[in-house]
């Protein structure tokens, strides 16, 4: 057990924050809908079967997406962009290690499958993680856009106004003023990070430079 937390302690910890977060959203967001059902003497959702209900999924993937946006906008936008100074960028005019596969890699039992391989199984695993990435982006948005309309439907119903398909949800702009002011905030905080690099520092931190750098250097 000592060996599994020390070599994934950082996983660990991260998913149960995870959880507790979802957890704690569950049942706060339980209590808010069923106030709001009250107030319009609408029927209130059971604890169980809230899971379901468009407030909670509407609220969860609108967030998973943006969340899967701005690391797949970070993943890629890196590859090929640069900023002076911060230990988020590449190194400017110097080829870095993960610009290139390592000459004689594919003989290598131990190198992962798709470099043994080399053709287009190499090619796609060559930008695998920015395609998982922005796969789970799309999934979020269409869930986000399946469990908002149903959100988005019982206020029409409460309104005596029509109900919406998924796709004409999906071109209101209550759906787009949704994911718009998550996009801003993830892409906000990407920029302060890279920014707040350059000259402020954590010891002991993989995103910080080591302190005594100067501050113009690139890269970790």
């Amino acid at each position: 057990m000592r060996e599994i937390w020390k070599n994934n302690s950082l996983s660990i910890v991260l998913f149960g924050l995870f959880f507790l977060c979802l957890i704690g959203q569950y049942i706060a967001g339980f209590y808010t809908h069923n106030e709001e059902q009250r107030q319009h003497r609408s029927p209130e959702a059971t604890f169980a079967g809230y899971a379901v209900e468009g407030h909670f999924l509407e609220a969860v993937f609108e967030n998973w997406e943006s969340e899967f946006l701005q690391i797949a906008a970070f993943v890629v936008l890196t590859a090929f962009l640069f900023q002076k100074g911060s230990a988020e960028s590449k190194p400017i005019d110097k080829k870095e290690r993960v610009d290139e596969i390592k000459p004689g890699s594919a003989s290598n039992s131990k190198m992962p499958w798709p470099v043994r391989q080399g053709g287009f199984a190499l090619t796609l695993y060559s930008y695998s993680l920015s395609i998982a990435i922005l796969l789970l982006f799309v999934i979020s948005f269409v869930l986000h856009g399946m469990g908002g309309v149903k959100y988005y439907n019982q206020e029409q119903a409460e309104h005596g106004a029509p109900a919406v398909t998924t796709l004409e949800y999906m071109s209101t702009s209550t759906f787009w003023f949704e994911s718009f002011q998550n996009w801003q905030s993830e892409f906000l905080s990407i920029a302060v990070m890279v920014v707040f690099t350059i000259f402020l520092r954590q010891i002991g931190s993989p995103e910080s430079k080591p302190v005594d750098t100067p501050h113009g250097e690139t890269g970790t």
